[in-house]
């Protein structure tokens, strides 16, 4: 595992949560579509699951997951992001090569090298320097089986080295760089870098691809910032 997200800046673990958790959390993200706490009213995505989920805070905290994140960021990690996806009929899209360049703060303050702010339901976001992103991780926990057909991640293996590279640059690193299509099965935790390159095309079949996405960090912030948590301003 630590090979692999040192060389490809991803890793999938197979089966690495039990059907009955993962029974649980579908529940939980079926529940957020019915209330209507998505992103927008035809999408089944959604944001701040660490403030409006106590189930998925017990599942970021849980021994399944703690497995993958303290060998890679070690024992004082937490989560600071929780999101929700997912693909059906109707709300079915397209995402083009990018990296995940953007995270959540306490507040907004004026802080080196932290730059292009905005607010996302509430919540600031800022992109931190490319050293605060090299030190994150990313699961994205499969809740239904991802075959080929069913739009999973592409990925450009080794990409997460390059650093923060500029939307000119975009085209030439998607050209030099062969894709890898992360097909996944239900239980299934793929591991990734923030500045790994990814996409995502539509789905082909109308069946659900929930994914729970989760980041941790493993330390404060540098310039007196804090990380957007369930408290709203640990450090």
């Amino acid at each position: 595992m630590l090979e692999s997200l040192e060389n490809d800046g991803y890793f999938l673990a197979r089966g690495a949560v039990d059907p009955a958790t993962i029974d649980g959390l579908r529940r939980v993200s079926d529940a957020i579509v019915e209330r209507g706490d998505t992103v927008r009213s035809a999408s089944r995505n959604a944001r701040r699951l660490l403030e409006t989920c106590p189930e998925v805070v017990d599942f970021s905290a849980s021994d399944a997951v703690r497995r993958l994140v303290e060998p890679v960021l070690g024992g004082g990690a937490f989560a600071v992001r929780g999101l929700l996806f997912d693909k059906v009929a109707g709300a079915n899209w397209h995402v083009g090569w990018h990296q995940d360049l953007m995270i959540p703060v306490a507040e907004q303050r004026p802080a080196p090298g932290f730059t292009a702010w905005s607010v996302k339901e509430g919540v600031p976001h800022v992109r931190p320097p490319a050293a605060v992103l090299e030190r994150m991780l990313t699961l994205r926990v499969h809740l239904d089986d991802c075959p080929a057909d069913n739009g999973p991640l592409e990925v450009l293996p080794g990409t997460h080295r390059l650093g923060v590279v500029p939307e000119s640059e975009l085209r030439s690193v998607v050209e030099n760089h062969l894709p890898h299509l992360v097909t996944a099965q239900t239980g299934d935790v793929l591991l990734m870098r923030p500045l790994l390159f990814h996409s995502s095309r539509p789905a082909a079949s109308a069946t659900h691809r929930r994914v729970v996405h989760l980041e941790f960090a493993n330390e404060p912030l540098p310039g007196g910032l804090g990380w957007w948590t369930p408290e709203k301003a640990k450090t």
